[in-house]
């Protein structure tokens, strides 16, 4: 398959695959505190991939530990736990939207850290983004008063470390193959996590019927939604842009929003105009 095509066919599986990670999350947290299903679905995802590609730690270079680290850091290990904290108070359908943001932060992180140029189309695109989520923030703080959306700053903090992520990738790891750098990844979290989990009461409440049946939604969050999903995505950002990887979050809301329909999520008419607002920012933000 050409490169061209094959971008485009990961650019809707992601989509379709991170699409339903918030979903996922929401029924995780039936269960599960947010530091226990952000450390299980790093635990998960860890003990998958070195199984399946522990040989590929060895092809890693020393001096591209550091940076392995960092996009472990900004990449999987600090959203985990913020969307799932978020996701406490915030719909999941929301978490998804703002989550669109990440292009957009991608770009004022290029400019400012990696010295990419802005255009003025660029900067009119950051505003009306900003605009929009300012609508989507507010209206559902209005309407949903037992919601604290002070929480949605934990995810707007996700998608710079996602925004980091994508650049740090392009910049210091595109010749080290894509489940080299998941694997080594997932090796750096791995104790992390572990030792947040010990923090918590997981190891008294693990045989708990309610807790089990969480427990399957964070397998299948951590080892497709995380594991298999960032070997795809690390590829995706080696065949094409930082800029055209993130846009994978045009389309990410969509499969969410259907997904929070089944659910019985639903949306102000303000708060869709909200997110058509802030995807129009993202797209004006990253035409050429």
């Amino acid at each position: 398959m050409k490169s061209h095509q094959l971008k485009w066919l990961i650019l809707f599986v992601l989509a379709l695959i991170w699409g339903s990670s918030f979903i996922l999350i929401k029924k995780g947290l039936i269960g599960l505190n947010p530091f226990q299903l952000g450390s299980l679905r790093i635990i998960f995802c860890a003990l998958f991939l070195l199984t399946v590609g522990f040989k590929n730690i060895l092809t890693i270079p020393l001096h591209k530990w550091k940076y392995i680290a960092l996009t472990s850091l900004f990449g999987t290990f600090i959203p985990a736990y913020l969307f799932a904290i978020a996701q406490t108070e915030i719909n999941s359908t929301v978490s998804s939207i703002l989550n669109s943001l990440t292009p957009l932060n991608t770009l004022i992180l290029g400019a400012i850290v990696f010295g990419l140029d802005f255009k003025r189309t660029q900067i009119f695109g950051v505003i009306v983004g900003l605009i929009g989520t300012m609508l989507l923030i507010f209206n559902g703080a209005i309407h949903n008063p037992n919601q604290n959306y002070w929480y949605t700053i934990l995810v707007l903090i996700a998608s710079v470390c996602y925004a980091m992520n994508v650049n740090f990738i392009k910049k210091y790891l595109s010749d080290l193959k894509p489940l080299t750098i998941t694997v080594g990844n997932f090796l750096v979290m791995l104790f992390p996590a572990l030792i947040v989990l010990s923090f918590t009461d997981f190891f008294s409440v693990v045989q708990v019927e309610e807790v089990q049946h969480a427990m399957i939604f964070v397998a299948i969050l951590g080892i497709i939604g995380t594991g298999i999903a960032n070997v795809f995505f690390y590829k995706l950002i080696q065949i094409s842009t930082p800029v055209f990887a993130t846009s994978v979050t045009y389309l990410i809301p969509v499969v969410a929003f259907l997904w929070g329909i089944l659910d019985n999520e639903m949306l102000t008419s303000l708060q869709f105009f909200g997110a058509f607002i802030i995807l129009i920012g993202v797209y004006l933000a990253n035409k050429k």
